[in-house]
């Protein structure tokens, strides 16, 4: 089976945890997302344990957020790992999303949009003038403008975005839960992966529908993942 338009939050305390799951999954899955938790916890040794399992891509999730010199400086101090994916919020404006393309021009830089934990009322209550769909959209388009060659954004705000920035740049969806999932966790705007992907997303962030199993076994983990990998191939 090729792998499938998937990226796997490789959300757990222990590292051998999270190695486990990358070989559980192996051959199916085409990112690997570590973020700021799993990066504080275990640094770039961490990184490099996952490398050392896999040749699938890697999606370093930090959502770097600072004064231009600041994410130049932490871009540079991890540019030796070579994330495929390297998130920055794109709120932090041009200045900053440049600065951190331009610090590590091998990878991806990745505009996060709004919070798929966000609603209307939140993104109004932190100060945006209009609501998530549209912020998204403006946020996508000075992210893409500023340097950054992918986006992460909602579910609900695919369409707008990818006719927003073309076809050319990297749409990345989390808040997406399989057909008869019912826990969203703290996602509060969510589609399933096979609905974002036909609405113009690249790739799918999933996490627990998947990383649950694992209590199951490492068989139960592999089989849930290729369930869900088949349906998106499928889609494709």
């Amino acid at each position: 089976m090729s792998k499938a338009p998937i990226v796997l939050a490789v959300d757990t305390p222990e590292l051998k945890t999270a190695v486990e799951w990358v070989k559980a999954t192996h051959g199916l899955i085409s990112v690997y997302k570590l973020g700021l938790e799993f990066f504080l916890s275990f640094g770039s040794s961490g990184v490099r344990a996952i490398q050392e399992e896999t040749d699938s891509a890697i999606f370093l999730d930090l959502k770097l957020h600072d004064i231009p010199h600041t994410v130049s400086g932490a871009t540079k101090a991890i540019a030796n790992l070579a994330p495929k994916y390297l998130t920055v919020h794109a709120s932090g404006g041009a200045a900053m999303i440049r600065a951190a393309a331009d610090a590590i021009p091998d990878s991806f830089i990745t505009g996060v949009t709004i919070l798929t934990s966000l609603g209307d009322s939140d993104v109004k209550s932190i100060g945006y003038e209009e609501p998530a769909l549209e912020s998204a959209v403006r946020l996508a388009k000075l992210a893409v403008a500023s340097g950054a060659r992918a986006i992460v954004c909602s579910p609900l705000e695919i369409t707008a975005i990818r006719k927003a920035i073309g076809s050319e740049i990297i749409i990345i969806t989390p808040g997406v839960r399989p057909a008869g999932a019912t826990k969203v966790d703290d996602q509060v705007r969510t589609m399933t992966p096979g609905d974002a992907i036909s609405a113009g997303a690249s790739l799918v962030v999933i996490g627990r529908p998947i990383t649950q199993n694992w209590m199951k076994g490492s068989s139960a983990m592999r089989e849930a993942a290729a369930e869900i990998s088949a349906q998106l191939l499928i889609s494709e």
